[in-house]
């Protein structure tokens, strides 16, 4: 398991950790506030303390969209953590209409362009 970092700009951080497998998110030290996308402050309180931490990767879907074009379709989702933090990204594996409101999705990461890219995958249970 790899070291969180103590500092760093927060979009080379939340890099380092997709590259190493891991969706990295931040804690504010005075209010507790989850924090994603990451910051150099607080949204709840403007502090300046932020902590990384590991998600676990599990999540609920919020919301979901599919995307049309003339290249195909994709899916778009809004995803709450199980740790306090909302993201957008897709989900894999599914139809772009198939996604479920409520359902659990896992985290993974897959490589797109040479870049480590977040995504989701729905839990069957």
């Amino acid at each position: 398991m790899t070291e969180l970092p103590t500092s760093g700009a927060p979009e080379v951080v939340y890099r380092e950790g997709l590259a190493a497998g891991e969706l990295r998110y931040q804690r504010c030290r005075s209010c507790t506030t989850a924090v994603f996308p990451p910051r150099v402050l607080c949204p709840g309180c403007g502090g300046e303390e932020l902590a990384w931490h590991r998600s676990a990767g599990r999540g609920t879907t919020y919301s979901t969209t599919a995307v049309r074009s003339r290249a195909g379709a994709h899916n778009v989702v809004l995803v709450d953590l199980d740790e306090g933090f909302r993201m957008m990204s897709r989900v894999d594996g599914v139809e772009p209409d198939a996604v479920t409101i409520g359902g659990r999705l896992d985290f993974a990461v897959v490589e797109e362009a040479g870049e480590p890219v977040a995504v989701f995958r729905e839990v069957r249970s």
